[in-house]
């Protein structure tokens, strides 16, 4: 494996748990259940969920970096964690998520699950999750793109 191979894995698995974590741990109820409604009260609870969200992924990247020793590049690690965060807010306020969906033909699937046991095990959630996942990989890149 190459070095720069190493260093994206590293990255990426760093950004994962720590999405996982700041995205089901870290995320207060009233953000979880707020963060799409219309207005500034939807706005400022997506705002803060995604605040604390990249403050862990923050925190997970420094501390692996740390401790494997990896030399990350400071404006390497802000522009993809700012690309990062962007992503995560603008699917967050879930309109924007689902026009996404119905444009592409997800839509029905969005729309699949108990909404009762909402968010998890919904259509809507694994979509959520896996555009998540999709710009984690991207932050990855561009992070292990500026190490040395």
């Amino acid at each position: 494996m190459s070095a720069g191979a190493a260093v994206f894995a590293a990255v990426f698995a760093a950004l994962y748990a720590a999405h996982e974590l700041g995205d089901h741990w870290i995320q207060t109820s009233a953000q979880a259940c707020g963060k799409g409604a219309a207005g500034w009260r939807g706005r400022v609870l997506c705002a803060r969920h995604v605040a604390s969200l990249t403050a862990v992924k923050v925190l997970a990247v420094a501390v692996m970096a740390a401790v494997t020793g990896l030399e990350l590049s400071p404006q390497a690690a802000v522009a993809g964690l700012a690309v990062d965060a962007v992503s995560h807010y603008w699917a967050d306020r879930r309109s924007t998520l689902l026009a996404l969906a119905r444009r592409v033909g997800k839509g029905e699937f969005a729309a699949l699950g108990d909404g009762a046991a909402a968010p998890t095990g919904t259509g809507a959630y694994a979509l959520d999750q896996s555009w998540h996942v999709m710009w984690l990989f991207v932050a990855a890149l561009m992070i292990s793109a500026g190490a040395s």
